[in-house]
């Protein structure tokens, strides 16, 4: 008799607004197919205005998905909306995954993890250092410096033009945080282990400012969440400049990990064949 569990086919999705771009449906497509395992996971675009409705057809059942994704602009409504938001996306107020759990909507955010993640596999120890850098106080801020205060950082200089945005982060995420205007950039660098771009600078080829990382320490890492192009212009010029950088794509690749796990029940693994497929869309969309 066949374990109850391989009959059981779970649907899965990624919600926004648009949503035609995601990538998402591939990498979650092909882990399943890597699995060998029935079930689907596929790119809903709901408005605004219709998102209240879709998390009560979620929790209700009716609309036939034991969860999924979310990204701009519902992640913060799909917060407010869960029944069991965890403390990771309390204090991002934002949640990117959601999942049933005894006829409540759970929900969690996995991007700083995917940060993370990315750094540990493509630059080793990347984390003994002291200080980081990170340009910009966006919403795309918020996981990356969850995430490296709480794996140890000791102090996180938030940069960002309207200096405002950057003190609501150092009072959102504590002591370790501090604001700074664009003018102290430099000062900022100086001895900081880590550089982490999280504007849309250099975004789909655009012009980036010119950046000089050598006041940082020798054995930096400056990193992008933007992953198109691959090789954004900060990053071409960390690496002319002699510096480690890490391209975006595997903040995109690991923060999908845990989500598979919740709905499928197996942790599948980043690997190079998948970065790959993923690189052949981004070639053949450029």
């Amino acid at each position: 008799m066949r374990d109850s569990r391989e009959t059981f086919v779970n649907h899965a999705f990624v919600t926004g607004y648009p949503v035609k771009h995601s990538r998402s449906p591939l990498i979650h497509g092909y882990w399943l197919k890597q699995f060998g395992m029935e079930g689907s996971y596929r790119a809903l675009e709901v408005t605004p205005e219709a998102f209240p409705d879709f998390m009560r057809q979620l929790k209700d059942g009716t609309a036939g998905f034991c969860g999924g994704n979310v990204t701009i602009p519902h992640k913060e409504a799909a917060f407010r909306l869960a029944d069991r938001p965890d403390d990771l996306s309390a204090e991002l107020g934002a949640a990117n995954t959601l999942w049933l759990e005894d006829g409540e909507v759970c929900a969690t955010n996995t991007d700083g993890r995917g940060f993370v993640a990315n750094l540990d596999e493509r630059a080793k120890g990347w984390d003994r250092i002291s200080t980081a850098v990170v340009l910009g106080a966006g919403g795309a801020s918020r996981a990356v410096i969850q995430a490296i205060r709480d794996r140890g950082v000791k102090a996180i200089h938030v940069v960002n033009r309207t200096p405002e945005r950057a003190c609501e982060l150092a009072d959102r995420f504590g002591g370790a945080v501090h604001a700074h205007p664009m003018a102290a950039l430099a000062e900022t660098m100086s001895g900081a282990g880590l550089f982490v771009n999280t504007t849309s600078l250099g975004m789909d080829g655009e012009q980036a400012p010119a950046i000089d990382f050598s006041p940082m320490a020798g054995d930096a890492v400056v990193t992008d969440i933007v992953y198109v192009p691959l090789k954004t212009p900060l990053l071409r010029q960390a690496e002319e400049q002699g510096f480690r950088v890490v391209d975006g794509l595997g903040m995109l690749l690991h923060q999908a990990v845990p989500g598979f796990e919740k709905w499928f029940g197996r942790r599948p693994v980043v690997d190079e064949t998948l970065r790959q497929i993923i690189i052949s869309d981004m070639d053949k969309h450029a």
